[in-house]
Parts: C-alpha cells; sequence; structure tokens
C-alpha cells in the first residue's frame, strides 16, 4: 500500500523524517527483543541506558561539543529556560542583556525581568522584527551576567547569520527552531537550548548545552528541579525522563548521521530556502517578503500577498493539494513556510511550483 503523505510545514511540532517514523514504528511494540516498547521501559534499565547515552554521544558528535560542556536534555520546553536561565545565572547587582528579534526573546526577557536587573542592548521592534539588529560590538556591559539572543525567529522569519558583533560575555542562545540546521562553533556559546520539535524530535524534551565554568556560577539555594546542578549531576535522570521523546531524538540524529552529517543537512536547507525566496523575488511584487535579505531565515520563509482576499485563496488552494501549515502568524500576516531539517526539498519544489502557479492563475 502507497502511503500519501501531506507536505508538512507546520511551524512546530513539526515535520519529523519519514525514515525516522517507520523506524519507530517498527520498533513500538517490541524494541531490541524486550518485549516492550520504549515508553513501557524503566528509564533505569540497561535498555533505555543505551538510548539516553547514544543520545547524548550522538549530538556531541555531530555538533562537535567539548568536553568543557554539559549536555541535559530537560522537560518544561524552551520557555522554561526562560526562566531557569536568569534564576541560575542572574545574581545581585548583575545585568542580564537580551537582544530583541520577536516574540520568544520578548518573552524571555519577561522571565528575567521578575528575576533581577535586564537591559535591551537592540531590538528590531520598531520595524515588526523584519531584521536582525546590529549590535555595537564596542558596547561596554556593566557587570553582565549574560547576552541573550534568539538565533532564529519562527514568527517573523528571520535569522542571525554572524555572531560575531556580540559584546564579550557569556553569550546565550535560544535555538529551538535552528539548532542542528547549520554548523556552528559551540564554543562561542556560553548556553544553548532548545526545545526539540523543530529539528531535533517531538516536543516533549528540550537540549540544553551548558559551559562548565559558567555552571559553576550557578545559585545554589534554588528549588531542586530548577537548578542546573541537579540534572548535571544526575546525567538528566533526576527524574524520570521523557523517554520515548529521547529515543526518537535519538533516532533524528542517526538520521542526520546518515544524511551525511550536519554539513549536508545545512546544503541542503539552503537549496531548499533558495526555492522559496526565489519564487518570491522573482513574482514581481505578488508576493513581499517579510524579513530583511539579509537577516532572511533559511527556516522559516514569510510573505505576504496583495489581498487578504489572494491569501485566503492561496491558502485553501494549497491545503487542497496537500500543503499544510502555510498560514501565517497574526503578528505578520500572510503566509509562512517552516523548513526545518525533515523537510525533504521535494517538498519545497512542490511549494515554489505551486507559487509559480498561483501567482499565474490569480493575475
Amino acid at each position: 500500500m502507497t502511503e500519501t503523505r501531506a507536505f508538512n510545514f507546520n511551524a512546530g511540532p513539526s515535520a519529523l523524517p519519514t525514515e525516522v517514523l517507520h523506524k519507530a514504528q517498527q520498533e513500538l511494540l517490541n524494541f531490541k527483543g524486550t518485549g516492550m516498547s520504549v515508553m513501557e521501559l524503566s528509564h533505569r534499565s540497561k535498555e533505555y541506558d543505551a538510548v539516553h547515552e547514544g543520545a547524548l554521544a550522538r549530538l556531541r558528535s555531530i555538533m562537535n561539543i567539548s568536553d568543557e560542556y554539559e549536555v541535559l536534555f530537560l522537560q518544561g520546553g524552551a520557555s522554561l529556560q526562560f526562566s531557569m536561565i536568569p534564576l541560575n545565572f542572574l545574581h545581585e547587582k548583575q545585568v542580564a542583556y537580551y537582544v530583541l528579534t520577536g516574540a520568544w526573546s520578548e518573552k524571555a526577557l519577561k522571565e528575567a525581568e521578575k528575576l533581577g536587573h535586564t537591559k535591551v542592548i537592540a531590538s528590531s521592534k520598531e520595524q515588526n522584527y523584519s531584521y536582525i539588529p546590529a549590535v555595537d560590538c564596542s558596547l561596554t556591559l556593566e557587570n553582565p551576567a549574560y547576552v541573550h539572543i534568539t538565533t532564529n525567529n519562527t514568527i517573523f522569519g528571520t535569522q542571525w547569520h554572524d555572531f560575531s558583533g556580540l559584546p564579550d560575555a557569556d553569550l546565550v542562545a535560544d535555538m529551538s527552531s535552528d539548532i542542528l540546521s547549520r554548523k556552528l562553533d559551540v564554543n562561542k556559546f556560553s548556553l544553548i537550548y532548545a526545545g526539540a520539535q523543530k529539528n531535533l524530535g517531538p516536543s516533549g524534551v528540550t537540549v540544553a548545552i551548558v559551559k562548565k565554568s559558567l555552571l559553576e556560577r550557578s545559585h545554589s539555594n534554588l528549588p531542586t528541579m530548577l537548578n542546573y546542578t541537579t540534572h548535571t549531576k544526575a546525567n538528566s535522570l533526576y527524574n524520570t525522563p521523557p523517554t520515548f521523546a529521547i529515543y526518537l531524538l535519538s533516532l533524528v540524529l542517526q538520521w542526520v548521521e546518515e544524511q551525511g552529517g550536519i554539513e549536508k543537512v545545512e546544503q541542503r536547507n539552503e537549496q531548499k530556502a533558495a526555492l522559496l525566496y526565489n519564487s518570491i523575488d522573482d513574482s514581481n511584487g505578488f508576493y513581499t517578503p517579510h524579513a530583511a535579505i539579509d537577516s532572511r531565515s533559511n527556516m522559516n520563509v514569510t510573505f505576504t500577498l496583495p489581498t487578504e482576499e489572494a491569501t485566503k485563496k492561496f491558502l485553501s488552494s494549497a491545503k487542497e493539494k496537500g500543503f499544510i501549515g502555510l498560514a501565517g502568524h497574526r503578528s505578520v500576516g500572510g503566509c509562512r513556510a517552516s523548513i526545518y531539517n525533515a523537510v525533504s526539498l521535494e517538498a519545497c519544489e512542490a511549494l515554489a511550483t505551486y507559487m509559480q502557479d498561483f501567482k499565474n492563475s490569480y493575475l
């Protein structure tokens, strides 16, 4: 029987590799001869331990994470990290510095404001977050706890492409929507965190990559589950972890290896994005991009059409043809194609063709 799969452009939870889903399906009822699903295994069992350690090792290998960092599997989504980071690292008389590039960086700032002193050092809010703002690299930060950025902005379709201009301080990055999509130097960051539901796996597990030297500065008198040290000492097994989500994450990491590693994944992501941006740029203004050219995201392509009527027709016709998740966020309107790692080149080719055909038939 031939399976019918949608062209899934959802912003998150988003597409998972078909190969991963097939593998999970094959092992669902009987994992490695245990007669049980991964969801039924004890998180203290040797079978689950192999999954857990394998996922950690693969993530370290693929992202070239050195022994100077701890790698954690946490719960609560990236949104819990908005609070955990200042709870652990924002001390009295220190300042947490934030760059605002969208809704999620605003939410991160809001949580930090409840816990200590904060300051915004750059923002593109005045132009509805249509670009990544320049940060004055000569800026002297007074008693910095850290500098926080959001590397990719799902709603607005912008992405950081250069981290060299940031002030000299511990750099904390929310990479929820572009982790594992491109090669980067982890050593530039003191803390990277990411919800899994874009590029790493299903919702339910959050990855945190924390520099050990930063951990040494962590507050000690914290609620147990909100203290990073609790999880580092217990290897992310202090309480029952989201075992099935971590299992699927491990399969996604295996899939990345099979694709040829992060370099090959990055090349394909650039191809996919180019297909859609070319369709926008070659449309003679029928499609208008939200993001400035030098800030365009390779993960979320945002654009508007000439009228609300055209947008509604575009979306309804797209759904009939099997394209899912193309409606833009209300902050921007129009359309958004989220083209994370698992979205195939063929899906993007089909969408580019549809965009061209729709424009020609509508005009």
